[in-house]
């Protein structure tokens, strides 16, 4: 198996990404999810092929991109996929926005679980709908392990939500959510006649494989009032790329999606579309991956208890971004605004995921040791 590690600093600085233009170069950046890896090689080579031969059209039919994915949740998951209910889309903010645009109107209800992907709310203004939200809870027995609140849950279903928005895995929590809630998830949204949309583009990153439960294999419940929006790019570092899937198993779900106009699949991109068909191959890639990310994860652990022992930090479950809870250092109202002026060092923001986050930073662990070592050093210098 190839190893997958984190570039050198000097290297990442000639990127021309968000995460490497967004700051100047004294400060470490370590908001946007994107890796600090190189791609797997079967998708520079397609690419790079792509390029040599001028196939830069726009994307028509692409039958391996549905084909590689069912392999793959089949493999990975034990998920059986209809390549027929596979759509492309641009990106899964456009998956969720167009697919929604199906069921709501503006001023209908949309539920979120904040602390959440920032973009969900976006997403929301988009769509011209209220915002409702259940927020997760904190399991008594480990504060930092968030759960979701079924009680909070059911009361705006039964105030009349259209469309739940679940982040699962979650970001930026590193939760994982388990079968049977996922399934009491699904009986809730049949009983007060919502729908789920479930973001699952972190799915590939769960460390323990067999934890990972897709909505839409849930249950036939499950798969008569859900709908999957996933993509290759958070686990193998295709954002830029542009394309994503919506996944249905429903016939009403799938005439939703076929009710989407045309323009849905042709903004997704040529080179994303066929980058994401190879990822699905590129297992061991992402396994590789999994063992630096999985190494990073513990090794963040170590070093905030050594040098910053009042972080929360519960090592998450998925993906590689880190929850930290930096309230018992009292930073003002926006601590990831104190480290990059204090620390030069770059995080996302805890508040713009929702209220309870407003005392925390996200940490993006894609990175080198060396960089993770050096980002820490700087949270504590700036303390002193």
């Amino acid at each position: 198996m190839e190893r997958v590690d984190g570039l050198a600093l000097e290297k990442l600085r000639t990127r021309v990404s968000a995460k490497w233009r967004e700051f100047p170069d004294d400060v470490l950046p370590l908001p946007v999810a994107e890796m600090d890896f190189e791609i797997a090689r079967p998708i520079r080579t397609l690419l790079s092929g792509m390029i040599e031969k001028s196939d830069t059209g726009y994307l028509g039919a692409v039958p391996e991109l549905a084909a590689n994915f069912s392999a793959f949740a089949s493999a990975r998951w034990n998920w059986s996929i209809d390549t027929e209910q596979v759509f492309t889309c641009t990106d899964v903010g456009v998956g969720m926005v167009e697919m929604a645009r199906t069921i709501v109107s503006p001023g209908d209800r949309i539920l979120v679980n904040s602390p959440v992907y920032h973009n969900f709310y976006n997403w929301i203004l988009e769509l011209k709908c209220e915002m409702v939200d259940a927020p997760l809870s904190s399991d008594p027995e480990d504060p930092l392990h968030f759960v979701l609140d079924f009680v909070a849950i059911e009361k705006a279903y039964a105030a009349g939500v259209k469309i739940h928005f679940l982040c699962n895995p979650h970001n930026p929590t590193g939760t994982v959510f388990t079968r049977d809630e996922l399934s009491q998830l699904a009986d809730l949204a049949k009983k007060y006649g919502v729908f789920i949309f479930s973001d699952e583009i972190h799915a590939p990153l769960v460390y323990e494989k067999e934890a990972f439960h897709p909505f839409l294999a849930i249950s036939d419940t499950a798969r008569d009032v859900g709908i999957c929006v996933t993509s290759a790019s958070k686990a193998w570092n295709l954002a830029g790329l542009k394309c994503a899937m919506i996944i249905t198993q429903s016939p009403r779900a799938k005439a939703l999606a076929d009710a989407m106009p045309a323009s849905v699949h042709w903004r997704a991109s040529l080179f994303g579309a066929f980058a994401a068909a190879t990822a699905y191959t590129c297992s061991d890639w992402l396994d590789a991956a999994l063992i630096t990310l999985d190494r990073n994860r513990n090794q963040l652990k170590l070093a905030l208890a050594q040098s910053l022992p009042k972080v929360g930090y519960r090592i998450p479950d998925c993906s590689y971004l880190a929850w930290l809870d930096v309230s018992a250092y009292h930073l003002g109202d926006n601590p990831a605004e104190y480290f990059l002026t204090k620390g030069k060092v770059a995080f996302n923001a805890g508040h713009t995921f929702g209220p309870s986050g407003a005392q925390f930073v996200r940490l993006n662990f894609a990175t080198s040791e060396v960089i993770l070592e050096e980002a820490i050093r700087r949270m504590a210098a700036s303390l002193i």
